[in-house]
């Protein structure tokens, strides 16, 4: 007997059905489910239906009649499907991943889905297996072995931890204007030219430019922000050395901040970054004279994520420098236009890594760190007790 369902849905329901229409879920066969039942309320025949959303009339039928025996939540979610059978089982996934994490073949640098497809067909009783089975394998296991990422590993001891909240808490130290806490780095920048003028953008057309280019040498940015205003500022020089760091040093105490009585600098480990570099390039009178209005507070080794102006240079490469700049006159006139309108719009880095998150993240370190001194203070007794 062929039965008849009607639609009634409630508040709840309707408002449901036309949240998931409204924002077009990906999953297209959700977003025809809510129409079909939205239009069954609203009166519609079968045929209409299966018009309008482009399905089988017996679809719509098997929709309402879902709804109706189960609910709302079944009739949206799909059924369970079979499927083929795996064509690799438990043991030979495994032995799948332990293959991909070890080394490639001879010759080759990095494992792909077809040679980890051969690989298996000769490791096990396999006629043969696609890169498809292989790559699903692993893709259900987050694992892709022809992909590769550089990082340097810190050694997070006691100095690593207490470099770590030194610098914490300058940043979440309150504002003084006596004592400014400024984030400084540097970084090179290649100046290249086009071997052709670009074509400019047309409707349809995306703007072209050459493969060829000309490479004029390279460049340094000191770049400096403050922890505590909307500020940063950027200078351009030829080379990166401890003459050129102590200068920039002087122009930060004795122009942009010359009411300071001390301005507190975070920056990294790098070789010039010390105070003999300004031995190196004043009279001692004048290095000392500068060294007495500034502090230095260095992060830990490999921890340049620790510094502020990390951020603010990616901001810089993004939005002014991602582009082909020939010369050093145009590379400082244009950071000078953004340098001024990025000041003037306020924008600021909302720093949110504080000691106590430190110390919640970091809680196996430091809990290594307080074992280490419960040994050595045991050692310490057991000498005593000898002695």
């Amino acid at each position: 007997m062929n039965v008849r369902y009607r639609i009634t849905l409630s508040d709840e329901e309707r408002a449901t059905l036309q949240s998931l229409v409204a924002r077009g879920r990906p999953k297209l066969r959700e977003v025809k489910r809510a129409q079909v039942l939205l239009a069954a309320e609203g009166g519609a025949t079968d045929s209409e239906i299966a018009r309008v959303v482009c399905t089988s009339e017996a679809t719509v039928y098997r929709m309402k009649r879902c709804f109706v025996e189960e609910g709302l939540e079944v009739a949206l979610r799909d059924a369970p499907r079979s499927g083929g059978p795996r064509k690799l089982s438990g043991a030979e996934e495994v032995l799948l991943i332990a293959t991909a994490c070890a080394a490639p073949p001879e010759g080759r640098a990095s494992w792909t889905l077809d040679l980890l497809a051969g690989e298996m067909v000769r490791l096990t009783s396999h006629d043969g297996l696609s890169g498809d089975t292989v790559g699903r394998r692993l893709s259900e296991n987050k694992l892709k072995p022809w992909r590769e990422k550089m990082w340097c590993i810190p050694k997070v001891n006691s100095e690593y931890v207490a470099r770590m909240e030194d610098v914490l808490e300058l940043y979440a130290a309150p504002a003084d204007p006596k004592r400014p806490v400024v984030s400084l780095d540097e970084s090179p920048i290649q100046l290249i030219g086009e071997s052709r003028v670009p074509l400019p953008p047309e409707p349809g057309k995306l703007r072209r430019y050459d493969c060829e280019y000309v490479r004029h040498g390279t460049a340094n940015l000191f770049v400096c922000v403050d922890v505590n205003r909307p500020w940063r500022h950027v200078k351009v020089t030829a080379r990166r050395t401890n003459a050129d760091f102590a200068v920039f040093v002087r122009e930060l105490v004795d122009l942009h901040y010359a009411e300071a009585e001390c301005v507190r600098v975070v920056l990294d480990n790098l070789s010039t970054h010390s105070a003999a570099a300004l031995y190196d390039t004043f009279d001692p009178a004048e290095a000392r004279r500068i060294l007495r209005r500034i502090e230095f507070h260095y992060v830990p080794k490999h921890a340049s994520w620790l510094n502020m102006v990390e951020i603010e240079i990616g901001v810089l490469k993004k939005q002014c420098l991602d582009r082909r700049i020939p010369d050093v006159a145009l590379v400082r006139s244009e950071i000078a236009a953004w340098e001024k309108a990025r000041n003037e719009s306020g924008a600021r880095i909302e720093w949110m890594f504080t000691v106590e998150r430190a110390r919640k993240k970091l809680g196996k370190v430091y809990r290594q760190l307080k074992a280490g001194r419960e040994e050595s203070s045991w050692q310490e007794v057991a000498r005593k007790v000898a002695a």
